[in-house]
C-alpha cells in the first residue's frame, strides 16, 4: 500500500489540475480557450493551474500571434505525460 502511495503525485490532487492534464495527454495540444471551455473555468483560475503545472515542468506552452491576437497553445511535456499516467496507474491500484 505506501508503494503504491507513493507514487500519487500531489501536483494532480486538484480536480482542475487533473482535468487539464487528462485533456493534453490524449491531445498534442490546446489552446488556453479551448481548455477554458473544456474544463467550464474562468480565466485567472486556469491560469493559475497551468502555471503550477508549467512549473513543475508537466507543461510547456507556446505563444503566438494570430491576427494580431495572442494565441497560447499548451502541451504536456514528456515528463508530466510520464508523472500523469503513473499517479493514474496508481489511483487504480488503490481501487483494486
Amino acid at each position: 500500500m505506501k508503494e503504491v502511495l507513493k507514487d500519487l503525485d500531489k501536483a494532480f490532487e486538484n480536480k482542475i489540475r487533473l482535468g487539464i492534464m487528462s485533456a493534453l495527454v490524449v491531445n498534442d495540444s490546446l489552446d488556453f480557450n479551448t481548455l477554458k471551455d473544456l474544463l467550464g473555468v474562468t480565466d485567472g483560475n486556469l491560469a493559475s493551474h497551468l502555471k503550477s503545472l508549467e512549473k513543475n515542468e508537466y507543461i510547456q506552452f507556446k505563444k503566438e500571434f494570430l491576427d494580431r491576437k495572442p494565441h497560447t497553445d499548451y502541451s504536456a511535456t514528456t515528463k508530466g505525460k510520464d508523472a500523469f499516467k503513473k499517479h493514474i496507474t496508481a489511483i487504480e491500484q488503490l481501487l483494486k
